[in-house]
C-alpha cells in the first residue's frame, strides 16, 4: 500500500487528462469567467504584462507543469506534484479550482474553491484565452485549411480609415470627442474644477449618524453567500482570518490584555465604519464592485459573526442602520485637545529644557518594546515579543 495518497491523486488526475478530455474550457463563457476571476485578482494576474503577485501569474497556464515558473517560489507540495507529472489542463484545473487544499494538501493557496460547476467552466474558458496551447487546440481544422489556401486580395484601406485609425480602437472611437477638453482654468493653466459627477463619485463617506447612507437593504443570509464567495478566502469562513489576513470576528473583552484582538465586534465603535470600508475597499482586488444592497448584506453578516445580531433572518437597511449599537461604542472619547491650556493660550510649544533634571525612562512599551535599551536590566530594545 502506498504511503503517499497525494501521489496517487496526482497520477489519477494525469490519467483523467489523457483518457477523458471533455473540453471544459470550450463549454464555458469567457465573459462570465472574467467576472469570476475578480475573486482571484487579488493574488493572481493574467493578460498582457501579467506578473507574479501573492500567487503566480496565469498566462499560458494550460500545458504548464505544476510549479513550472522559475521566477515564483511555490510551496513544496506543488513543486513535488509538478515533478511527479502534474500538468495543468481542463481536468486538473477543474479539480483544483473546486477544492485546492483537497487536491494538493499543504499548498499555500487560501482560496477555499469554487462551489458551482458553471463558475469553474467559465473561469477555465477565460483563462484559456490567455493560453497559446489551448487556443491552438480549440482552433477548428477548417481554419488551418483556409490558411493554406490562396488568400483573396485584401480590400484596399480607405484614406479616411488610415487617417483616423487607431491601434486602441476603431476610427469612430478615435474621432469621438474627448471629455473635459475645455481649457484649464486653474493656476498656471493647470487642472480644472471637478464636475458634479466627479465630486459625487468621491463623496461616498458614511457618518455615524447615518448621513450618506444609500437607500437599500440586505439580510444575514444573503451576506453569508457573498462572504463565502468573495471574502472567506482571506478572512476565513467565520471571520477568523486565514494566515496573516485580518480577523473580523471575536476578541470580546480582550482590549485590556497585553495583546488585544481588535475586530469589528470588539473594537470598532461605529457600524458606519464597517459599511464605509466594505463599500469603498472590498473585496480586495475588486473594490467598488459590490452593490449597495450587497454591502448591507455583508455588513449584516459581519454583525452576525460578532453576535451583535443573532437572528439569521435579520435585515439591515438604511432605515434601521442607526439603531445598531456596537459593543465598544463607549470605548472612545471625543478629542478635546483644543480645550487644553496649551491650545487655548495659543502659546508656542516648548522645544528644549522643558523639564528640570536629567531625562529618565519611566516605562516601556511592553508589546513591541520600542523603547531603546539603556543597557540596564529589562528586555532589549527593538525586539518583538
Amino acid at each position: 500500500m502506498s504511503k503517499c495518497p497525494e501521489t496517487i491523486l496526482v497520477v489519477a488526475m494525469i490519467a483523467a487528462g489523457l483518457f477523458a478530455a471533455p473540453a471544459l474550457a470550450q463549454e464555458g463563457d469567457a465573459a462570465a469567467g472574467k467576472k469570476v476571476f475578480n475573486r482571484c485578482r487579488a493574488c493572481h494576474d493574467v493578460g498582457e504584462g501579467a506578473r507574479n503577485k501573492i500567487g503566480p501569474h496565469l498566462n499560458d497556464l494550460y500545458g504548464r507543469s505544476a510549479g513550472g515558473l522559475d521566477d515564483y517560489n511555490y510551496s513544496p507540495v506543488v513543486k513535488t506534484a509538478g515533478a511527479e507529472g502534474l500538468v495543468w489542463n481542463d481536468e486538473t484545473l477543474a479539480a483544483y479550482l473546486a477544492d485546492p487544499r483537497g487536491m494538493l494538501p499543504g499548498n499555500r493557496m487560501a482560496f477555499p474553491g469554487l462551489k458551482k460547476d458553471s463558475e469553474v467552466t467559465d473561469l477555465l474558458a477565460y483563462l484559456a484565452t490567455f493560453s497559446a496551447e489551448q487556443a491552438a487546440e480549440a482552433a477548428p481544422p477548417a481554419a488551418a485549411e483556409d490558411a493554406s489556401s490562396e488568400p483573396e486580395a485584401e480590400a484596399e484601406p480607405q484614406p479616411d480609415a488610415v487617417a483616423q485609425g487607431s491601434p486602441h480602437g476603431s476610427a469612430a472611437s478615435a474621432s469621438a470627442p474627448t471629455q473635459h477638453s475645455e481649457s484649464s482654468t486653474g493656476p498656471r493653466r493647470l487642472g480644472r474644477a471637478a464636475t458634479d459627477a466627479e465630486v459625487a463619485a468621491w463623496d461616498i463617506d458614511i457618518r455615524p449618524d447615518g448621513k450618506g447612507l444609500p437607500i437599500g437593504s440586505g439580510t444575514v443570509a444573503d451576506g453569508e453567500v457573498i462572504f463565502t464567495e468573495q471574502c472567506a478566502s482571506c478572512h476565513g469562513d467565520f471571520g477568523e482570518g486565514r494566515g496573516r489576513w485580518p480577523v473580523l470576528a471575536g476578541g470580546r473583552d480582550t482590549l485590556t490584555r497585553e495583546r488585544p484582538e481588535k475586530t469589528v465586534g470588539s473594537y470598532w465603535p461605529h457600524l458606519s465604519t464597517a459599511y464605509d470600508y466594505i463599500r469603498r475597499a472590498m473585496p480586495f482586488g475588486n473594490a467598488r464592485s459590490l452593490s449597495d444592497d450587497d454591502v448591507y448584506a455583508l455588513t449584516a453578516y459581519v454583525l452576525y459573526l460578532n453576535d451583535v445580531v443573532t437572528d439569521e433572518e435579520f435585515e439591515l437597511s438604511n432605515e434601521n442602520f442607526t439603531t445598531i449599537e456596537m459593543p465598544n461604542a463607549g470605548g472612545f472619547i471625543p478629542d478635546d485637545r483644543a480645550s487644553e491650556a496649551h491650545y487655548t493660550a495659543d502659546a508656542d510649544p516648548c522645544m528644549s529644557d522643558c523639564k528640570p533634571g536629567p531625562v529618565s525612562i519611566t516605562s516601556r512599551a511592553q508589546v513591541l518594546d520600542v523603547t531603546p535599551d539603556s543597557g540596564g536590566e529589562g528586555p532589549a530594545g527593538g525586539n518583538f515579543d
